[in-house]
């Protein structure tokens, strides 16, 4: 039994309303995730795949990565795609004391402010007066004192209705599949992996998904 649930139940989005579980109001549009890359190896496979389709995504990067392979973080922003802040380490909010995982986060800004960060012709430096400031927490695991100093920062904190579960060697290539299209539908949020641990179901899943939501005549597009 796995230790987690692959459709997220109305319950858990309604104890936290404030947070973004999926996007109903966006009417025939379903929204692509990827989280802890930017990873050459498997970032790049990700983005010439969603070119293929036309689709766009929603990269949640972490700031170490962005650091390591700036060009590849690079080809995510100059093709169109939006980026949010998954902490600089992978921090887990659980676990880590609320000074700390905040400094963290704003480490990841600091990151960020060297490229020019373009959303409708505005870079980073403005940035924070755009409607796109996006951060998801590693692991889902965040606590109410640490969400609430991000949202009050600005913060849009994005979670998802839908669990690949790309990363569970446990759970079969097949299944994760069958799970995805099971529950999809308009204003999904599904969660991606772009890493080395989640690349071999991956590259099993995406091409499949995005022809399910090409069939189905959804638009695949980032979160804004």
């Amino acid at each position: 039994m796995i230790p987690y649930l692959v459709k997220t139940p109305k319950f858990v989005q309604q104890i936290f309303p404030k947070r973004v579980w999926s996007l109903p109001h966006n009417k025939n549009s379903v929204f692509l995730t990827f989280d802890d890359g930017p990873i050459t190896e498997i970032t790049s496979w990700v983005l010439d795949q969603l070119k293929k389709y036309n689709a766009k995504g929603t990269f949640f990067c972490i700031g170490n990565n962005i650091q390591k392979n700036p060009m590849v973080f690079e080809k995510i922003i100059s093709e169109g795609h939006t980026v949010g802040n998954h902490t600089f380490n992978h921090l887990n909010g659980w676990k880590t004391n609320t000074e700390t995982y905040i400094n963290n986060c704003f480490l990841f800004e600091k990151v960020l402010k060297q490229f020019k960060y373009d959303y409708s012709k505005l870079t980073y430096n403005n940035y924070r007066d755009h409607n796109s400031l996006l951060f998801r927490p590693p692991y889902g695991k965040i606590t109410s004192k640490q969400s609430k100093i991000l949202q009050q920062k600005g913060y849009k904190i994005v979670m998802w209705d839908i669990l690949s579960a790309d990363f569970d060697i446990q759970v079969s290539k097949e299944k994760s599949l069958q799970n995805i299209l099971k529950y999809i539908q308009s204003g999904s949020i599904i969660l991606f992996h772009d890493s080395l641990k989640a690349q071999k179901k991956l590259k099993y899943l995406l091409p499949k998904v995005l022809d399910y939501i090409k069939e189905k005549g959804f638009d695949c597009k980032a979160i804004d």
